[in-house]
């Protein structure tokens, strides 16, 4: 998906204002899908809160059936408020945190793990009623090796580390267009 600078800047404060009212009540106006049709097009998306450059919060959708924007403001409030490997977000840290969107392809089956792409796949593990996801900046950001990415998408779903040398796994991957506030910022 092809999203230019205004589209994502819209994005990303349409984020951070989504959490801003659900501290302060109201609901977000949403943009004119006549001039951004693409923020009305259906698209999974993650939304990543960090602070100080540590994890605070991210959840998301691998796909939805509502509006890139409407996703994308429900993503902030749930990584703001109920990523239940942190306590929810205070309005008073709000101002500290900043905001990462990652704008989701349509998941695709992976039938080799040479499939894997560092830096460009995301990977889904759907295993014995379990399931993990880890976006395709994780190793870049963590400097994985793809036996290393294996392993974490193996740990995140629950497994061990190397159990994904025991068996061919049941792996999706999916492409991502990542942004930041940080990013945004630098560009302008």
């Amino acid at each position: 998906m092809d999203l230019t600078q205004e589209e994502k800047t819209i994005l990303l404060e349409a984020a951070r204002k989504s959490i801003t009212l659900f501290f302060a009540g109201g609901e977000i106006s949403e943009p004119d899908y006549k001039k951004y049709p693409v923020l009305k097009t259906h698209s999974g998306a993650f939304v990543t809160l960090s602070e100080q450059g540590k994890l605070r919060g991210c959840i998301g959708f691998i796909i939805s059936d509502k509006p890139l924007f409407k996703t994308v403001c429900e993503a902030a409030v749930n990584a703001a408020q109920n990523d239940p490997r942190f306590n929810p977000l205070s309005q008073d840290e709000l101002s500290s945190v900043s905001i990462e969107i990652s704008v989701l392809s349509e998941p695709f089956p992976l039938k080799s793990y040479d499939e894997i792409e560092i830096g460009k796949h995301g990977l889904i593990l759907e295993e014995k009623g379990r399931r993990g996801l880890l976006l395709p900046q994780v190793p870049v950001e963590h400097q994985m090796n793809k036996e290393q990415y294996l392993d974490a998408i193996c740990l995140k779903s629950g497994f061990n580390a190397g159990y994904w040398r025991e068996k061919q796994l049941k792996l999706s991957g999916f492409t991502a267009v990542v942004f930041s506030e940080k990013l945004l910022t630098k560009v302008e």
